[in-house]
């Protein structure tokens, strides 16, 4: 008779082991299959002048999305809300599946504090167009510091993580030399590496090449397209670089006026513009070249 108990409290236990099991399943499914990145009625506003006007743009996970437009119509915006530079005047943006900008506190959405908005943010890393070394610190203790400070990694995991990176960019040669000593092409890699450093889940690139010079832009494309192939990552990216955005991406979206005026995918949008000011804005872009 014991054994008979024994017998039902065991196969009662494997049951909810296997009923834990299916819940946490379907919960990574539920996750895997909502947006990495959600902006929901999203609003900016510098007193009366309006800069994103209810952006709504859901960004898949591993999906690589080109910003493009003309200045002034919000691009760089959406990028600096992301990183929470900016504040929002309405809406709420999403990070893989939870309030990037809001918190829930007794059953409701309210705005987020520090603490919560230095938590979701560290699943985002941005990459700016000037770069932003720390000029009094080698190429290696760059992406050294962060990681120690704000992930807790010993320095001896940090420093290993700092030169497998600074190796990826094409830089092992160049750990231990200043800012100073390297060329805008090197510094924007070594950017690039430091953003990494912090693993996160989401890369932004804020026109990552428009202050190099253009003999050094090929290699900062070379190795964001090294990102897009060997690393699971979302990727935001405003570029003037038309023909990287459409040989890169997977969907390009024309900003204009705070609102996404068009998008699709690269060849449909750069190949049959619908929209008139996207066709005017390719015009004069390629015609500029």
């Amino acid at each position: 008779m014991s054994e008979t108990i024994v017998g039902l409290e065991n196969l009662t236990k494997r049951c909810s082991v296997l009923e834990e099991l299916k819940l946490g399943i379907a919960r990574t499914e539920k996750v895997m299959s909502e947006p990495m990145v959600r902006f929901e009625n999203v609003a900016k506003r510098y007193g009366t002048l309006s800069v994103l006007d209810e952006l709504n743009l859901d960004i898949a996970r591993n999906e690589k999305v080109c910003i493009i437009g003309p200045s002034g119509s919000g691009k760089t915006t959406v990028l600096r809300m992301l990183m929470t530079l900016e504040r929002i005047n309405e809406g709420v943006i999403w990070v893989d599946g939870e309030p990037l900008t809001h918190m829930r506190k007794n059953g409701q959405m309210v705005p987020a504090n520090e603490r919560h908005l230095r938590r979701v943010r560290g699943k985002i890393g941005m990459v700016f167009q000037h770069f932003n070394l720390f000029p009094h610190m080698t190429a290696l203790q760059n992406c050294v510091e962060a990681p120690i400070s704000v992930l807790g990694l010993s320095r001896q995991e940090a420093e290993t993580r700092a030169a497998e990176l600074l190796d990826m960019v094409g830089l092992s040669d160049k750990k231990n030399h200043f800012p100073i000593q390297l060329s805008g092409g090197q510094k924007q890699r070594v950017a690039i590496a430091r953003a990494l450093a912090m693993r996160p889940k989401v890369m932004l690139f804020d026109e990552v090449t428009s202050a190099l010079d253009p003999e050094l832009v090929g290699e900062v494309l070379n190795v964001i397209r090294k990102l897009g192939t060997e690393h699971d990552l979302t990727m935001l990216m405003v570029t003037h670089q038309m023909a990287f955005a459409k040989e890169f991406s997977d969907r390009v979206c024309f900003f204009y006026g705070g609102k996404i005026a068009e998008q699709g995918p690269p060849d449909q949008l750069f190949g049959d513009p619908q929209h008139e000011r996207t066709r005017q804005f390719l015009s004069a872009v390629l015609e500029a070249r």
